[in-house]
Order: C-alpha cells, then sequence, then structure tokens
C-alpha cells in the first residue's frame, strides 16, 4: 500500500472548472456532462441513474481466493445550494426561495443568473432596504429572511408585463456565482466548495490510482450524486454487494469544533448518528500509518450522503472524510493541502480491502466471527466495595449518649 502522488494541476483545474458550472440541486445535467466527460478521460467506466447520478466503478484487479469481496463506495455531491423564482412582484423585482438550507444572509449581494426554459438573465440579490440614502436606519433594522430579498435584474424592467415579456416564470432557478479564487499561499475561497472542492478531491484520487495502476483488492464504487443538498443524495444509488459508505463533504470550521484548514477531518458523529466504529478508526489509523494529519469530530447540525444511505435502508457501514472549510454554506474557505491529503487518504483506502473480512457475508449464523469494540479488560466490572448496613446501625447505637433520665 503506497500513499499516492497527487497531481495538483490537476485537482485545482478540475476544482475551477466544477466551480463555474451552475450547478443548484434540480439544475445538475450539465455538471453531469462535465463529470462523465471527465471520467472518461481518466479511463473509468460508469453509469447513470435516470435522473443522472453518476456510479464509476474502480475494479478489483487482484487475485481473490474467498467466493466473493464485498465492495466499497465512495460518495461526493455535484449539486450546491441556490434559489428559485417564487413571485414577479408589480414592480419586477422577483421574490426568491431557498434551494437547500441556506442563510439568506449569504444570498445578500449575490450576482446571479437566473435560467429560464428558453434563455438566461444576470442580476443581483438585494435586501428590500437597500440604498442607505433613501432609508437611512432602516438598513441596519430589517430582519435576516428570504422574504427581506428581492432579485434585481439587469433588464430595462418597470413592471411585471416586462418580466413575462422576457419569458420569465415561477420555478425558475437562480444561480449563485462562485467568484473563486486561488491564492498562491494555497488558499481557495468560494461560494460552492461544498462539495465541488469534494468531487474535485475525488476526481483526483481516482486519477492518481488508474495511472499508478496499484493494486486494488475490492471494487470500488465512485458515486457522484445530485440531490445532497435537498436531503436524499445517495439514499437509491448504494449496490447490495457494498459493505461500506464513505461520503466526502466539507467539515465546518468554527470555533468548539475539531475541523481544521489543515489535513483531514474525520467526525465520529453527525445529526443522523455515530459513524461506523471500525470504518472510522481505520481510516484515523491509515492517516497515523503514513503521516497525514487527522482531525476528529462531531458535526451537530449536518446531513450527508452517507447518512443517506443508511436513511434509505442500506445494511451499510457508514465514514466521512472531509475537508475543513471555514464558513460553510458561505463563502467558503479551505486550503489546497487539505485537498491533496483528502485525496491522499482515499489512494490508500481505496488499496487497502474491507475493514472487516466477515463483511463479504450478508448474514453471518453466529456471532462467533462477528467483531467486538470493547476486550474483556475494558468490559471487567468496576470494583466498588459496599459498605455493611447492619455494621453501620451496630456503630450509631453504640455512638447514641445514655438517657441522663434512664427513660
Amino acid at each position: 500500500m503506497h500513499k499516492l502522488t497527487i497531481d495538483i494541476d490537476f485537482l485545482k483545474t478540475t476544482l475551477l472548472e466544477l466551480l463555474h458550472i451552475p450547478s443548484p440541486a434540480g439544475l445538475t445535467d450539465e455538471i453531469v456532462h462535465y463529470t462523465g466527460a471527465t471520467l472518461d478521460a481518466i479511463g473509468v467506466p460508469y453509469e447513470l441513474t435516470r435522473r443522472g447520478t453518476i456510479r464509476a466503478v474502480l475494479r478489483r484487479n487482484m487475485q481473490e481466493r474467498r467466493l466473493s469481496s464485498p465492495a466499497c463506495a465512495i460518495v461526493s455531491h455535484l449539486d450546491t445550494l441556490g434559489a428559485m423564482v417564487r413571485e414577479i412582484k408589480p414592480n419586477g423585482r422577483l421574490a426568491l426561495t431557498p434551494v437547500g438550507t441556506w442563510s439568506s444572509r449569504w444570498a445578500e449581494g449575490g450576482r446571479v443568473t437566473v435560467f429560464t426554459e428558453t434563455s438566461r438573465y444576470r442580476g443581483s440579490v438585494l435586501p428590500l432596504f437597500a440604498s442607505g440614502h433613501v432609508y437611512n436606519e432602516q438598513i441596519d433594522t430589517q430582519p435576516v429572511s428570504w422574504d427581506q430579498l428581492e432579485l434585481r435584474l439587469d433588464e430595462d424592467i418597470e413592471t411585471s408585463a416586462d418580466v413575462d415579456a422576457l419569458r420569465i416564470q415561477i420555478g425558475d432557478f437562480v444561480a449563485f456565482d462562485a467568484n473563486p479564487e486561488m491564492l498562491e499561499n494555497g488558499y481557495i475561497v468560494s461560494r460552492h466548495l461544498d462539495d465541488k472542492a469534494g468531487v474535485a478531491a475525488v476526481l483526483a484520487a481516482v486519477k492518481a490510482v488508474v495511472d499508478s495502476r496499484v493494486p486494488v483488492p475490492m471494487d470500488c464504487h465512485v458515486v457522484f450524486t445530485l440531490t445532497e443538498e435537498v436531503g436524499s443524495g445517495a439514499r437509491a444509488v448504494i449496490q447490495s454487494d457494498v459493505s461500506e459508505v464513505i461520503g466526502v463533504d466539507i467539515g465546518p470550521v468554527a470555533a468548539g469544533q475539531g475541523a481544521k484548514e489543515r489535513g483531514v477531518t474525520i467526525p465520529l458523529m453527525d445529526s443522523a448518528g455515530p459513524h461506523d466504529y471500525h470504518l472510522t478508526r481505520r481510516l484515523l489509523k491509515l492517516c497515523e500509518q503514513h503521516g497525514i494529519h487527522s482531525n476528529r469530530d462531531v458535526f451537530r447540525f449536518y446531513h450527508s450522503d452517507a447518512s443517506a444511505a443508511v436513511n434509505a435502508g442500506h445494511d451499510v457501514r457508514t465514514a466521512l472524510l472531509c475537508f475543513g472549510g471555514d464558513a460553510s454554506h458561505g463563502y467558503e474557505r479551505t486550503h489546497i493541502s487539505v485537498l491533496t491529503d483528502l485525496a491522499q487518504l482515499m489512494t490508500l483506502y481505496i488499496q487497502s480491502g474491507p475493514t472487516l473480512a466477515e463483511d463479504r457475508h450478508h448474514r453471518l449464523d453466529s456471532v462467533d466471527s462477528f467483531s467486538h469494540q470493547l476486550d474483556a479488560d475494558q468490559l471487567a466490572p468496576v470494583e466498588t466495595s459496599q459498605p455493611d448496613v447492619s455494621e453501620l446501625v451496630r456503630l450509631n447505637e453504640a455512638r447514641e449518649p445514655a438517657d441522663p433520665k434512664g427513660i
């Protein structure tokens, strides 16, 4: 097993190209085409579901003595946050509703594209009280809410009829510009790093495995989902032979969190519950053995493709591998070294084989070969001496003073 060299130029180029393709959940066909073409160039076969979820497969290339071997899945998502036209106002401004869960704080000031069924238009998302010269202190007192925003189109518009003439309709998608910057010191700042940075790292890892021709001991399904930001994600794309699913996504960096913009963040739990004990510890061990800095964390308000697979009823072990990103669901920031470490850890995992050999069986008929999380010493009872209550009573009786009246 080797920690493979990651093509950083490929990673950066792929990330920039992904960020420049609009893909709010529900408007993802074009980024599916891009990802499929990238897999074609790398030389990895894939298949698409009806809606476009991609399942590529790195095939096992080692001799297998057992009758069967489980597969693993690495899952990242192509969809991003966005918005949709909710109302066309009499003055020609557009009211919006969010696609995905995110605060209107981060929408204010955004440059956007409205995609109609035949064309596109540019505009800005503004607060209702946008001019200090007109509204003075009202600007600073209006609430934070999507109802407090409106989209100003960069067209000659004064009434709703002008909007109708452009064939803009309720339900048209609104994509927010990513505005990426890659700085010389390695920092990357952009909207939608969640999860396009994760996708770029996955593709870079796949490219490294293919180019190096290292042994792959079990089939690895590389899955790109389309609806993670709206809650479904990997619910319907995990094959029955997959025994473990690793989600690749952003790790929110903030006070009180373990995620960092350095190394790989491995959360032990998110809002869906704990991730698999054996798989998460194995990933942490791979980091330790191969000199990859790792951070442990627990996410309280976080859903992922991995948890979506379990919620859909798949009997799989799950884990998350995250790139630390500051200001998640806003103008996010990470570092190229984080994405490189993440890609290298994935190459090690792909080379490492099943977490537990017994997982090749869908069912066991005995606990004899089932795993253990705790050993005998950890389960030994804690010896706590108990007081003899009867002796305590006798001592108390002996201490009682004699009644001076003899009563």
